[in-house]
């Protein structure tokens, strides 16, 4: 448990820090029985990992990967903000034209009320006869 701990492959432990409390995690067993029965335990594990000169790979990656979701996500919140100013210009646009818009047709409506002349008749268009 402590060599997987320590390697940086935790099978329980969801952070895998060099902890005495991920180690517990990791050993499934609780506080008071390990800090009863298995303290010399727990203090030669943090013992040897205050001396490990590196970073777990688990624990780096994971740092890694935490700062570059940090990173996409402010500019996923700038995008946002951005696609927000714009929906709300459109929308102040399409209000405007739809404004516009019923105003024509009520423009439309009252030339239409305007009486229409007859037409003209003109000669009557000949029909040829059969023979």
């Amino acid at each position: 448990m402590t060599k997987r701990l320590l390697a940086g492959t935790p099978l329980r432990s969801m952070t895998g820090k060099l902890t005495g409390t991920e180690l517990i995690v990791e050993c499934g067993l609780r506080r008071d029985i390990v800090y009863g029965d298995h303290k010399a335990l727990v203090e030669e594990f943090q013992a040897r990992a205050r001396n490990q000169s590196a970073t777990p790979e688990v624990v780096r990656k994971t740092a890694e990967q935490n700062a570059a979701l940090k990173e996409q996500l402010a500019v996923l919140k700038t995008e946002l903000a951005a696609e927000r100013e714009r929906n709300k210009a459109v929308s102040g646009i399409a209000g405007e034209l739809s404004l516009e818009l019923q105003q024509v047709r009520e423009e439309l409506d009252s030339a239409q009320q305007v009486a229409q002349l007859p037409r003209a008749r003109g000669p009557e268009p000949r029909t040829r006869r059969r023979q």
